[in-house]
């Protein structure tokens, strides 16, 4: 059997098992274990967003279309089929998961599937991504199921703009969901702000010092070129991250700092608080150098890069061929050699990759 892996612009190629033998050989010459993933530029991955669904309560206008169509459930993993990926993820040195979507909490029996990742041994972080609105009922099970640590997107304090960005959303239920995963015993939960020039780039002192009020992190992230919209113009929308920080610095005193949770954000720390601000910066700030993650969708492609179509079909592996968990490993492996060097983001262009964020994963 060999691994069906996607190239943007041509039909899937069949890549031979052999190429396994060129990843171990690079993994061996770099001094890493052969069952830890390393890409072609000496990058570690230690980190997979996993993708529970695509559908989505909100309608984000930075996200996706107002009309959606969604897979069908034949299409999509089964809970079993994201425990055994993430299973075998876990084998080959994955140390952090985080579930997104869509919105992880729309999927049925969500907490059965963190409390199989939970007992993973090897696995040190698990992590989830939501827009909060179905959290507030749940968290307490989540956080007994094994979730660790907590993402809520809130680009607005406002009432009718929350409402207007997220067109179906309800900042008072959002809002109920963040404290109740604070009531549940989740720490150091992070608010994920997307800034707009003149449609919520007045909040930003508000969004810290209501993260700083609540205890909690905050990162403020470039919205991202995925999949085409007509609600808004990206290029004018755009609002850089070092024009935040400028903004920010202007009320706070700030502090660059080292930390890391893993993933792309730069952080800098409060003087008098213990509350960080991060910035994700896809385009003023590229960080693919130091990129240590990878991405499997609800559908089962292993995308490599944000930016780039390059995957590896893993629903057809598991289901089609029967793959067992060492085939898994070792197509895995093949595959990370198609991760590319960087991402190639342009505002001023139509974009490149035609897949929404909700497809995409979080």
């Amino acid at each position: 059997m060999r691994p069906s892996i996607s190239k943007p612009g041509s039909t899937l190629t069949d890549v031979p098992y052999g190429a396994v033998f060129t990843c171990t050989a690079r993994h061996t010459a770099h001094n890493v274990p052969m069952t830890t993933l390393v890409d072609s530029f000496a990058r570690r991955i230690s980190y997979l967003r996993l993708s529970v669904t695509d559908r989505c309560d909100m309608r984000c206008v930075y996200c996706m279309s107002e009309d959606m169509t969604f897979l069908t459930r034949t299409q999509v993993l089964t809970l079993e089929e994201l425990a055994r990926i993430a299973r075998v993820f876990v084998t080959l040195g994955v140390q952090k998961i985080r579930l997104t979507g869509g919105e992880p909490l729309v999927r049925n029996n969500l907490s059965w599937l963190v409390r199989e990742m939970a007992a993973l041994p090897g696995l040190r972080e698990l992590a989830m991504t939501s827009n909060g609105m179905r959290l507030a009922p749940l968290a307490h099970e989540l956080r007994a199921a094994g979730l660790q640590r907590l993402n809520i997107s809130i680009d607005s304090l406002k009432p009718a703009r929350f409402r207007e960005i997220t067109r179906t959303g309800d900042l008072d239920a959002v809002l109920a969901g963040l404290q109740a995963a604070k009531a549940a015993g989740f720490q150091r939960t992070k608010i994920n702000s997307v800034i707009l020039r003149d449609r919520n780039d007045d909040e930003v002192l508000d969004l810290v010092g209501f993260a700083r009020d609540q205890g909690c992190d905050i990162s403020f992230i470039e919205e991202m070129p995925l999949g085409v919209i007509h609600e808004h113009d990206r290029h004018a929308a755009f609002v850089s991250s070092d024009e935040l920080l400028a903004t920010i610095a202007k009320k706070f005193e700030l502090l660059p700092s080292t930390e890391s949770t893993g993933g792309p954000s730069r952080y800098y720390r409060f003087s008098d608080t213990v509350t960080r601000v991060g910035f994700i910066s896809p385009h003023s700030h590229n960080f693919c150098s130091s990129c240590n993650r990878v991405r499997v969708t609800v559908e089962g492609r292993l995308l490599l890069c944000l930016g780039n179509e390059d995957s590896l079909d893993l629903r057809h592996l598991i289901r089609e061929e029967g793959a067992d968990d060492a085939m898994l490993q070792s197509a895995i492996i093949t595959a990370m050699q198609l991760k590319p060097e960087r991402h190639h983001f342009d505002l001023s262009e139509p974009p490149q990759i035609v897949r929404f964020m909700s497809m995409t994963g979080g």
